[in-house]
């Protein structure tokens, strides 16, 4: 998850659950671009991390404006034979923390702001294997337009982004070449995305998409 404290500043709060070194290296090529930074460790599931991460944004950066929360895991098997364990580990990342997030992020961000969730297009691809993931996501695609109505009167935006094939190490993580190449190639522009690719579509909804506003905006370069 990333708390952003203003809307034209470098991003200064990232959080992570278990890579702090891939945080601290985002956080250097900030600070190395004349950006503001920090970094905190926190699982989005637990109510009491979330807090802590909201008090340190407010109290290092004086409020929040954007809320990008991207955390999520993905864990593969056909329905038949998913284990119910992996199935209650992703529903405590995928919704139980996305539910968290945005309960503090209702309260914590200022108006003008914007709270950007994210989603997946592997619903529409329907790729077998993603059953539970999916469903998972689902549950972000739901919450996003009725956070936007609760919100009614408080100037903040809530939308959500469903990446498609997207080359991070997420996606690639246990995936052959010719799986990876073979992906590429559904996509009409015929490649992955990049993280390049999504992080437009962050900046465009925490800045200048205002009217853009309870929606789950696909990125996947039309593979979907």
């Amino acid at each position: 998850m990333t708390a952003t404290a203003g809307r034209n500043t470098a991003t200064p709060g990232k959080a992570t659950a278990g890579n702090p070194d891939r945080a601290d290296e985002v956080v250097a090529t900030i600070r190395k671009n004349s950006g503001n930074a920090t970094a905190a460790q926190a699982d989005v599931a637990e109510e009491t991390d979330v807090a802590a991460l909201f008090d340190t944004v407010e109290r290092e950066y004086g409020g929040i404006d954007v809320v990008v929360h991207t955390a999520g895991i993905v864990l593969l098997a056909p329905l038949a034979e998913l284990e119910l364990d992996d199935l209650d580990r992703m529903h405590r990342t995928n919704i139980r923390g996305t539910f968290v997030v945005n309960q503090h992020a209702a309260h914590r961000v200022r108006g003008g702001g914007a709270i950007i969730n994210f989603s997946t297009s592997v619903g529409k691809l329907a790729l077998p294997t993603y059953t539970a993931y999916a469903a998972s996501k689902g549950a972000v695609d739901a919450l996003t337009p009725i956070l936007v109505k609760e919100l009614r009167g408080r100037d903040i935006t809530v939308n959500a982004l469903a990446p498609g094939p997207t080359a991070t190490p997420l996606f690639l993580d246990g995936k052959d070449q010719e799986t990876v190449d073979r992906m590429a190639r559904q996509a009409p522009l015929e490649r992955l995305g990049v993280p390049e690719d999504i992080a437009e579509a962050v900046a465009f909804l925490a800045g200048p998409g205002r009217w853009v506003n309870g929606q789950t905006f696909d990125v996947n370069g039309g593979i979907a």
